[in-house]
């Protein structure tokens, strides 16, 4: 197995953050045949594939404010206001995702992109570990 841990900064805002090229270089660089498993290891980030630039992006942050609303409910209460809402949201948009590779290239459908989806404003850098188990 094949690994490596790319970092992203996300920022100090909610974040749908393409890494498709990041996934493809992998990939490409790996070669082969395989599945490619993208992992974030946070408490407060999730991998969604999905269309990406279409308004998509948006749409995804607003399900998830009407979902998660950034305010006081929340149990788990460090950190700016809203911030147990992250803890909660990896069970919706999980921490990992797993994609065909075929010739090292990744098996997404015409419109599929990896994305990062972080939702906590208080942590602006995460780690995205990208593993190719040959096939």
């Amino acid at each position: 197995m094949k690994s490596t841990v790319v970092e992203v900064t996300t920022g100090n805002k909610e974040a749908v953050h393409d890494i498709t090229p990041e996934c493809e270089r992998f990939a490409a660089g790996a070669g082969g045949d395989g599945l490619l498993n993208v992992f974030v290891p946070h408490a407060t980030a999730g991998v969604a594939i999905m269309e990406l630039g279409a308004g998509s992006d948006d749409d995804l942050l607003a399900a998830l404010g009407d979902l998660l609303p950034a305010d006081d409910r929340w149990r788990h209460a460090h950190g700016s206001r809203g911030h147990g809402r992250s803890h909660v949201m990896p069970a919706l948009v999980p921490s990992y995702a797993t994609i065909p590779v075929l010739d090292g290239r990744l098996a997404l459908g015409t419109w599929q992109s990896v994305a990062l989806v972080d939702l906590n404003v208080d942590n602006p850098v995460r780690q995205v570990r990208l593993s190719l188990l040959a096939g």
